[in-house]
């Protein structure tokens, strides 16, 4: 058994959007939303180089790398750190850019970084400090945003 859990695995397949950060040549950082975040194995995430030029050139430089993906709803998720490659050809790279197509991908894909996960640790918001349950933080954003999609903003819900 890998590093990622079921559970783990559940939340990057659903959202599929990691936040990723790297580090800049002047040591500053990058943070990148990542729309492709998938799971490759019980070890290892990816996501596709569609427009990452800096990304990928600070992973090049400095594969370091952590990848953030969170059920913005429950606002819970998990911090993921570990090493990156930079794959342009190979099987690795036509089978997972196969599935991109397949998931619905139609952007040109340059790489696909492969991450060797080694540390996962979750991520949950201090709003469950106050005792409310999963279900209760959930409809409070649900509410929120449907009054945001119909225009009729409320003020956002509190704890975080």
């Amino acid at each position: 058994m890998g590093i990622l859990t079921d559970d783990m695995k559940r939340v990057v397949s659903e959202q599929r959007l990691g936040f990723v950060a790297t580090v800049c040549a002047d040591g500053t950082p990058n943070l990148s939303p990542k729309g492709t975040t998938a799971v490759w194995d019980d070890d290892h995430l990816l996501f596709a180089d569609i427009r990452s030029p800096r990304t990928v050139s600070n992973l090049r430089r400095n594969p370091a790398v952590e990848i953030n993906v969170v059920d913005q709803l429950v606002r819970k998720g998990y911090r993921f750190k570990g090493i990156a490659s930079i794959l342009t050809s190979g099987a690795v790279f036509e089978e997972t850019v196969a599935a991109y197509r397949k998931r619905g991908v139609v952007s040109e894909i340059q790489a696909i970084v492969l991450m060797k996960v080694e540390l996962a640790r979750p991520l949950i918001s201090p709003v469950y400090d106050s005792g409310v349950s999963e279900d209760q933080v959930r409809a409070q954003w649900e509410s929120y945003w449907h009054a945001l999609r119909h225009d009729d903003v409320r003020e956002q819900p509190t704890g975080e």
